[in-house]
C-alpha cells in the first residue's frame, strides 16, 4: 500500500473601498502547500487516519499508537505525526477541543501536554510540520493520546497523516 499526500491551504481575500471618484481594490491570494511522498523520514508519510466521529460523551481520546485503524481495517501505529486536520460542523453545540488527553498525552504541536486548540462550530484547524521535518513524535504508552473533547453528540472530521518510523 502506498500513500501520497498533498496539503494545500488557499486564501483568497479581496478588500474593496469606494473612494470619491473611483473604487479601490486590493486582492490577496496566498497558497500554502506541503507534499509528502510514500515512506518514512523527512518529506514522507505512510499512514493516514480519517473519519467523521461523534462524541459519545465529553471526550474522545485518539490513541495514535495501535488503536486506530485505516480505511482498509489495518491497525495504525504512528511513530511520527506529519499533519492534523480537524473540522467541526456548524451544527455542533460547542467547540471541539483538541489536545490535552486525559493520560499519556501526545504533545505534538501544542507546546505542552496541557495546551489545547478550540475549534468552534463551523471552524477548521490544520497544522503540518512541513516537508523538511521528520514529524512530531508519538511515544507508545506514554505520549500517544490526542485528546478530543466537546459536547456529547457533537461531530468532527479528523485527518491525521504520519509515519510508521
Amino acid at each position: 500500500m502506498t500513500l501520497v499526500s498533498n496539503m494545500k491551504v488557499i486564501l483568497n481575500v479581496q478588500q474593496t473601498k469606494t473612494l470619491s471618484l473611483a473604487q479601490g481594490s486590493v486582492p490577496v491570494t496566498k497558497v500554502y502547500e506541503t507534499a509528502y511522498t510514500d515512506g518514512t523520514g523527512a518529506g514522507k508519510a505512510d499512514l493516514v487516519f480519517h473519519t467523521t466521529r461523534t462524541l459519545a460523551g465529553a471526550t474522545d481520546p485518539l490513541d495514535l499508537a495501535g488503536a486506530l485503524t485505516d480505511a482498509f481495517g489495518s491497525t495504525l501505529t504512528f511513530v511520527k505525526i506529519k499533519s492534523i486536520t480537524i473540522s467541526a460542523p456548524a451544527t455542533n453545540a460547542a467547540n471541539i477541543v483538541v489536545g490535552n488527553g486525559a493520560s499519556n498525552q501526545f504533545q505534538g504541536p501544542f507546546g505542552a501536554v496541557a495546551h489545547t486548540i478550540a475549534v468552534k462550530p463551523g471552524g477548521k484547524f490544520h497544522i503540518d510540520v512541513g516537508a523538511t521535518d521528520l514529524g512530531w513524535s508519538v511515544v507508545a504508552a506514554t505520549g500517544d493520546i490526542l485528546g478530543i473533547a466537546g459536547t456529547s453528540g457533537d461531530k468532527y472530521d479528523v485527518i491525521i497523516v504520519g509515519a510508521s518510523a
